[in-house]
């Protein structure tokens, strides 16, 4: 693999992924051809500024475990109003972990 590619990919795309695994994630796209690369770049990456936005403008609702697709966390937020505001105040601190560690996921699942 060409490394301009992978360091425009790693420099684009930085945000989405957490600071640790970004050089074994630079270490994984080393290895694969130019057809799974495409295929990695296609990959839909959740932003987690706007997975926050979510979390502290509608997470007493679970919108934002909804977009992380965790459905049923989602639904007891939905029902018991983030369980009574104790999880949606937990959820504003942590949810832009999570959304980096899916995307991060969801690209390794690829290589």
């Amino acid at each position: 693999m060409d490394q301009q590619k992978i360091d425009m990919f790693i420099m684009t795309n930085q945000k989405y992924f957490p600071a640790d695994k970004i050089v074994f994630l630079k270490d994984r796209l080393k290895t694969i051809d130019d057809d799974k690369f495409t295929l990695v770049s296609s990959v839909e990456l959740k932003d987690p500024t706007t997975v926050l936005l979510l979390s502290l403008f509608l997470g007493g609702f679970g919108v934002d475990r909804f977009v992380l697709g965790d459905t049923g966390m989602g639904v007891l937020k939905l029902l018991t109003g983030g369980l009574c505001g104790i999880l949606t105040i937990v959820d504003w601190f942590s949810v832009q972990k999570k959304a980096k560690e899916i995307n991060f996921t969801n690209v390794m699942n690829l290589l």
